[in-house]
């Protein structure tokens, strides 16, 4: 998952090399924490957050074939 959250923010921003995903363990949810440049966050984020709930949700369909339960924050 973390993987597929890197791959996904650094088409997005302009400056990919800052783009790292932390991972960390909350209570048997994976907590995907996507880091990015102060300059880019809105272009993750997107118009009233459309970009960041798309991210969310191919994500959460991508954990669903996985039976893991995955929440994506961006930090």
């Amino acid at each position: 998952m973390k993987e597929l959250v890197e791959l996904i923010a650094k088409e997005l921003v302009e400056f990919p090399e800052d783009v790292y995903v932390d991972e960390v363990e909350k209570d048997s949810i994976t907590v995907l924490q996507l880091n990015v440049n102060d300059s880019d966050k809105g272009k993750v984020i997107g118009k009233r957050g459309r970009i960041a709930k798309a991210i969310r949700t191919v994500v959460k369909a991508a954990s669903l074939k996985e039976n893991t339960k995955v929440n994506v924050e961006i930090v």
